[in-house]
């Protein structure tokens, strides 16, 4: 039996801030390109994502940038923290990659990162991955999520056909928070302010009066959100699982580290849980 070929590691791209820009009191839009986008390339989802890599404090790492040689050289502390974004545009011939980065002031990493870097600046990242793109053969289309969502949604949009028939839900703290698509679907804005993040956008969801015929949803966003609409939509609703794109982006009290470590048991767990109401319905 002939042997497979050895895997070739990923390699990192490496990209330089073209420009920035605010485009809500909480959402920082960061613009890259350079020569080091020349392998880049982003096919037709719409929830492509990068992971930028942030170095370790205090470390620096061996020119040219290469992960594999830094995994087989620097102890685990010293590697690069990674930091998951959703491609909200990548323009193929402008070479430039479109991030928008939701802020918490000065807490975390990348967001001080995309409020504070200037133009010049490089950053390293792996990508992309993806997996969802609205499928033109459903008959309407379901979108919700909250903020970490919107690049998402806001690509999804755009992508998607001036007739097609798509209900659209995205949850912020606040009017403020709205933004402008490329596209004329009615976006309903759900206005968190003092309440629970995820309540409203459930509330809305499960008010809903769905149309007929089949839906294709993309739902995304904080994980306790994501659960309870996961369960509307496969137990209630009986949903098959390919026709749905959902899953927890973050979760109330983790970081992306953590988060990150103990998704997919939990994201199999609540699967599990939910698989065997769907059977019992």
């Amino acid at each position: 039996m002939a042997e497979r070929p050895a895997r070739q590691p990923r390699r990192a791209h490496s990209a330089q801030v073209v420009r920035t820009e605010r485009l809500t009191p909480h959402m920082q839009r960061v613009v890259l390109g350079g020569p080091g986008l020349a392998e880049f390339a982003a096919g037709t989802c719409t929830d492509h994502y990068v992971k930028l890599l942030f170095p370790a404090d205090g470390v620096t790492y061996p020119e040219p940038f290469d992960m594999q040689r830094i995994r087989e050289e620097f102890p685990r502390e010293h590697w690069p923290v990674t930091r998951t974004y959703t491609v909200r545009a990548w323009d193929p011939e402008l070479r430039e990659l479109t991030l928008d980065f939701v802020l918490h002031g000065d807490e975390g990493l990348a967001g001080p990162w995309a409020m504070r870097v200037q133009p010049g600046e490089t950053i390293h990242f792996m990508g992309p991955g993806g997996a969802y793109a609205p499928d033109a053969g459903a008959d309407w289309h379901l979108l919700a999520g909250d903020e970490s969502a919107l690049p998402a949604i806001g690509a999804a949009l755009e992508s998607l056909p001036d007739d097609a028939e798509v209900r659209a839900f995205v949850e912020v703290s606040g009017p403020e928070e709205r933004q402008k698509f490329d596209s004329d679907v009615e976006v309903v804005w759900l206005y968190r302010g003092d309440r629970p993040v995820g309540e409203a956008l459930v509330e809305a969801v499960r008010a809903l009066e769905f149309p007929a015929g089949r839906v294709h949803a993309f739902v995304h966003g904080e994980a306790g959100c994501v659960k309870e609409l996961r369960r509307l939509l496969r137990v209630e609703y009986q949903i098959p699982r390919e026709d749905l794109s959902i899953s927890g982006y973050w979760r109330l009290g983790h970081n992306e580290d953590g988060w990150q470590a103990a998704k997919r048991d939990w994201n199999a767990r609540i699967e599990a849980e939910q698989e065997s109401g769907v059977a019992a319905a």
